[in-house]
């Protein structure tokens, strides 16, 4: 496909109520990269992400998807083509592999692709010999593998994580985001991810968009956004001089 971009959004707004909670003047998400979305709390990133769900209807704007109209896309359709992974994994109470299993099985996958694809999404998320535990007896990390796997067998055009790391503590966040790199880059899977942690962005991400008081401030480069703010908002939230 021509079209580098998977995801184009211009002159984006949405309100809740009457009070406007996000601004995207301009976005590009480009096809196979990862980008970090980042900002302080109640900045508007999560906002953001839910628009891209479709869980939020934008009130202005336009989004384009493989350079499309996505609001010409009726919703079941549209979310055939992304997976999104919260902060709490919202994993049924059966186990591991039939969680997995579900999207595949909502979609009409047949008994042959499943039993083909769980095996191998459990193994690369380093969960294979969990695939009969039940969920409720998974620690946090386990439990946040497994929602990984059950998104990414899926093979999503668009992976949309929230805060999917912010609720384990340091050492399994950084052996989940070792394992999932190179994963991600592997795979060519678009992702855009939601986070406060500047370590975690640098670590995931290939660029990063910085959304400050309900607006996107900046988009480019990790090295390019830190070396040079944008402005006064972006550089004290990046703790440097401006």
């Amino acid at each position: 496909m021509n079209n580098k971009n998977l995801i184009t959004i211009k002159n984006l707004l949405i309100k809740r109520g009457e009070k406007d909670v996000l601004h995207v003047d301009e976005l590009s998400i480009k096809r196979g990269e990862v980008l970090a979305v980042v900002g302080p709390n109640g900045a508007g990133k999560s906002t953001l992400l839910l628009t891209l769900a479709r869980l939020l209807k934008p009130n202005a704007g336009q989004m384009l998807f493989n350079g499309k109209q996505a609001q010409n896309t009726s919703d079941t359709v549209y979310r055939r083509r992304i997976a999104l992974v919260m902060q709490d994994p919202l994993l049924f109470d059966l186990s591991v592999y039939k969680n997995v299993a579900l999207g595949l099985e909502f979609r009409g996958a047949s008994k042959s692709e499943i039993q083909e694809k769980i095996p191998l999404w459990l193994e690369r998320l380093g969960v294979a010999h969990l695939a009969e535990r039940r969920a409720k007896k998974l620690s946090g990390g386990e439990a946040q593998r497994v929602s990984l796997a059950r998104a990414l067998v899926l093979e999503p055009e668009l992976l949309l994580l929230d805060e999917s790391f912010s609720a384990l503590d340091p050492p399994t966040r950084a052996n989940l985001l070792d394992d999932l790199k190179p994963l991600l880059d592997k795979s060519s899977t678009t992702t855009l991810f939601v986070t406060h942690d500047l370590h975690e962005a640098k670590k995931l991400a290939t660029r990063m968009a910085v959304i400050i008081e309900n607006r996107l401030q900046q988009v480019g480069k990790q090295e390019v956004v830190f070396a040079h703010p944008a402005n006064d908002l972006v550089a004290r939230f990046l703790g440097k001089e401006f």
